[in-house]
């Protein structure tokens, strides 16, 4: 189900409109426009879902003035928040699963400005947490600031990852460390 920005969505619940900051690509699913009810960024696109994407029930996003979302094609998310003031960038072929967590820190509110800290990112540089292309993250995972997620990288289900973790790599624990490979053969 595809919505014009700005616009409702057809089976949606929620009695708002979409943000005219949030871009849907062609194919794509987005369970309500409620998902947007704390976002606050004032981006041009506060939020790009790529073509064939979906975006289920349970998903949130709480992005503050200058938060950014950007999902890439045939990506699944389900019931993840994002809680930001930076750039989130997330590529084609990922799957995100239940209660991920994506934050700038710990605290996970997306509004340091306001509370009298820095901003964890300035516009232009790069994003604050990135997930490669064919990335799979574990339920319950979190990734904070200076979160790098590799090609074909695992999460595993409640790791807590704060690093760049290399392509094909998996990651597990609190905090997360390296346990394994994707390429690895017996």
């Amino acid at each position: 189900m595809t919505a014009p920005t700005g616009s409702r969505i057809v089976h949606d619940w929620f009695p708002q409109p979409l943000p005219t900051n949030v871009v849907l690509g062609e194919r794509s699913w987005l369970y309500s426009a409620y998902a947007f009810v704390h976002c606050r960024s004032r981006r041009p696109v506060a939020v790009r879902i790529g073509a064939d994407s979906g975006v289920y029930h349970g998903s949130f996003f709480d992005l503050g003035p200058d938060g950014e979302v950007d999902i890439g094609a045939f990506t699944t998310v389900v019931g993840a928040i994002f809680a930001t003031d930076g750039r989130i960038a997330i590529g084609d072929h990922v799957m995100i699963a239940h209660e991920v967590v994506l934050a700038d820190g710990f605290a996970a509110t997306p509004d340091a400005p306001a509370l009298g800290r820095p901003a964890v990112a300035s516009r232009g540089e790069a994003p604050v947490i990135e997930i490669g292309s064919n990335a799979w993250i574990g339920m319950r995972a979190t990734l904070l600031a200076g979160a790098r997620i590799g090609r074909d990288a695992i999460v595993a289900a409640g790791a807590v990852v704060d690093f760049e973790v290399p392509a094909g790599a998996i990651v597990a624990g609190v905090p997360a460390r390296i346990v394994g490979s994707c390429t690895a053969r017996p």
